[in-house]
């Protein structure tokens, strides 16, 4: 029986996914850890450390399939890492050439190198869930350019926008995540080759070490490293913080979208698949599951991100005990990320917009939401300020006796006289008084590129 959603069978697709979870289960992460040692292996030979001979028979034998899980485990609790129990199990494979296996290393760089290696795959991943998910919003910024809908501050109508705006606000957030992810790579995947304490003394004074770590890197397509960083973590910190902003981002999409579907504004509903949001006892409940999916998952990665900050403070030059942090916090990241980016992609491809309930929506208040719009329109005769009292008592008379704004403006021969009936009824016409908003959601859309 499971005992976290991240392994549960009933919960682990809605905090994870398959795809990503095969790239952090033990099978990949100890396939990684070989990638690694044959890797370094064949970077040996090409500096003249080892034979190339022998570096192709340890890239040969080393072979995941025939390690015994059971005996790795077992030692892997005694000694408290992986890597020594594996070596000896991959030298055991290798005959003669296992005395080169793991060269020259320490336990720490081939678990940072495999954790890089995977972090390339992860990350790679994310990229194209993000791209998926950019596209669809891209699709609805476009589509809903022009749809007038209610704008909202602390929750109250505040001004006209179009859900078209709306959804390029959410989208230039994505965008922004998606530049800091391709930019991150060359500052955080790096290949670690150090030894002990991270001055490559293990393979001596000259220039054999620095050209064997250049050499790994090369291999494995990992950045070089100018310096060990066994304890400078920001590297990882920054995938994972980056990926909590993403989660972030995406959790203000789904707090829109469930404010949206709530039954007082059904403004938005999340795609139907019958049995979907489905409640056991009410029938009418079509519950926004893939928005309270993702709030989860942003609140989750934010946790995440707090731990992996606490990590970044090692003790000197091999750290007691924060390294461990990464080993929950780094692989779960990925897994809420990924799991968000499904559900977005999901329910924005799939998403219902009732244009109708959002215009009867933004009538609501009689047109209250473009005052503003009427008190620039009288400033320029009465002065901002005037215009400003002028227009908060005929909005405090509106809401007192159930009018509309135009109804009691109308009444006032004063505004009548300086506006016209034909302006004013302009003026209280929310699509009248959008601003840039459909221009700035165009632009954005025009913006959004994908590779």
């Amino acid at each position: 029986m499971a005992t976290t959603v991240f392994d549960s069978v009933l919960f682990r697709d809605m905090f994870g996914t398959e795809a990503m979870r095969a790239i952090f289960d033990d099978r990949a992460y100890l396939t990684a850890c070989i990638d690694a040692e044959t890797a370094l292996a064949r970077a040996q030979a090409t500096v003249g450390l080892i034979s190339a001979e022998v570096a192709a028979q340890i890239t040969a034998l080393c072979d995941f399939t025939k390690l015994d899980i059971d005996q790795l485990r077992a030692e892997t609790e005694i000694v408290g890492y992986p890597i020594l129990p594996l070596v000896k199990q991959l030298s055991d494979l290798c005959g003669e050439a296992g005395r080169y296996v793991h060269w020259g290393a320490t336990t720490q760089d081939i678990m940072d190198t495999a954790t890089m290696i995977q972090c390339k795959r992860a990350i790679a991943l994310i990229e194209t869930q993000l791209t998926e998910t950019r596209r669809a919003l891209k699709k609805l910024t476009v589509e809903h350019a022009d749809t007038v809908t209610a704008g909202r501050t602390h929750l109250q109508h505040a001004l006209p926008v179009t859900f078209g705006f709306r959804c390029a606000v959410w989208l230039s957030s994505l965008n922004r995540h998606a530049e800091r992810l391709d930019q991150l790579k060359a500052r955080a995947l790096m290949v670690e080759f150090g030894g002990a304490a991270g001055t490559l003394a293990s393979l001596g004074s000259g220039p054999e070490g620095l050209a064997v770590r250049a050499a790994f890197a090369q291999e494995l397509g990992l950045a070089n490293p100018p310096i060990t960083w066994h304890v400078a973590r920001d590297g990882l910190v920054e995938i994972v913080t980056t990926l909590a902003a993403i989660g972030g981002s995406l959790g203000k999409i789904a707090l829109d979208v469930m404010l949206m579907c709530a039954s007082e504004f059904g403004e938005l509903a999340e795609p139907f698949v019958p049995g979907r949001g489905a409640s056991s006892t009410m029938p009418q409940k079509r519950n926004p599951i893939s928005s309270e999916l993702m709030f989860a998952a942003a609140k989750l990665l934010r946790e995440r991100a707090s731990l992996m900050l606490d990590s970044l403070m090692h003790d000197f030059e091999r750290a007691t005990g924060p390294w461990h942090l990464e080993w929950s916090a780094l692989p779960e990241s990925f897994l809420l990320a990924s799991s968000a980016l499904f559900q977005a992609q999901f329910m924005l491809n799939g998403l219902t917009v009732d244009k109708a309930r959002m215009r009867r929506n933004l009538d609501l208040t009689g047109g209250l939401i473009v005052a503003e719009a009427v008190m620039m329109g009288l400033a320029p005769t009465l002065g901002r300020q005037h215009a400003h009292e002028v227009v908060y008592e005929a909005c405090k008379l509106a809401i007192e006796h159930g009018e509309t704004l135009l109804a009691v403006l109308s009444r006032n021969t004063a505004i009548v006289t300086r506006l016209g009936m034909d302006k004013l009824e302009h003026l209280t016409e929310p699509a009248n008084y959008l601003g840039a908003a459909a221009a700035m959601a165009r632009e954005v859309a025009e913006l959004t590129r994908f590779h």
